[in-house]
């Protein structure tokens, strides 16, 4: 009998940052950028798919980019989210999905940074390719290793002899193919490409990191800063930067593959 996967992640405050970002977005100013290039590169991989693409179904669309343009190519169009907003549905990504949902299959499933943060992710992998289609394939894009290592410094060094648990655990390219491998994925493909974002200060890059559903969600997070040790964390990003900025790198791993015939 198998193990029941470590909680890491704590649902309650996963959905909880869905619904902070959702509100956000409403923002014009709000920071979107991982979402942005996620949507494009659906975008720019559907151009090359050779199967048609009838029935769609979008996790995380926080804006609703990517369900429009599906929708204008005359695709039928289903959103979903861990804390849905109006026009989606809710989502538990780490069950089976509901017949009512899933009908005849998918064509496409495109998750949105998301299943970072989800505590069985070899089962949400298992649970998207049994909602495809024969033939149909998923294009699953999150934050992953080597993203946030500006911030990862400055935590330590803020919690200096007794580090405590605030930055995420993340998925690495050779993790991602193995784990699309293990759930029955054709011709499964893991690859990553990174964004570098430049930050005058730290809480500007803590305050897009939650506009973006990006924010700590662990299950047993550290304890909160305290005065002095928030202090040492300010002066400790800023130290990796120079003229005022810091250059912050964030790995996008993107894996697909398809449900075979």
């Amino acid at each position: 009998m198998s193990s029941a996967p470590p909680t890491i992640f704590a649902p309650n405050r996963r959905r909880a940052a869905r619904a902070r970002m959702a509100a956000s977005q409403n923002r014009p100013d709000a920071a979107r950028f991982m979402l942005d290039d996620m949507v494009e590169d659906v975008q720019e991989r559907l151009a090359f798919l050779r199967h048609p693409v009838k029935r769609a179904l979008v996790v995380g669309d926080r804006n609703g980019t990517l369900a429009e343009a599906l929708g204008s190519a005359g695709i039928d169009v289903t959103r979903a989210d861990t804390s849905p907003t109006i026009g989606e549905m809710e989502l538990d990504e780490e069950a089976p999905f509901p017949p009512s949902l899933t009908g005849q299959g998918f064509d496409l499933i495109a998750s949105l940074s998301t299943l970072d943060t989800v505590n069985d992710l070899p089962g949400a992998l298992i649970h998207i390719r049994r909602a495809l289609a024969p033939e149909g394939r998923a294009v699953i894009s999150f934050a992953g290793a080597g993203s946030l290592p500006s911030l990862r410094a400055a935590m330590l060094a803020a919690d200096a002899d007794r580090p405590a648990a605030r930055v995420h655990p993340a998925v690495d390219v050779r993790s991602g193919a193995q784990l699309l491998q293990r759930a029955g994925f054709a011709d499964p493909v893991s690859d990553s490409r990174s964004i570098s974002v430049a930050y005058r200060s730290l809480d500007r890059l803590v305050g897009d990191l939650r506009q973006q559903g990006l924010g700590n969600v662990l299950a047993t997070p550290g304890a909160p800063l305290g005065k002095a040790a928030l202090a040492r964390a300010r002066a400790a990003f800023l130290e990796q930067g120079t003229d005022g900025r810091v250059v912050e790198r964030f790995e996008i791993v993107t894996l697909s593959g398809r449900r075979g015939a």
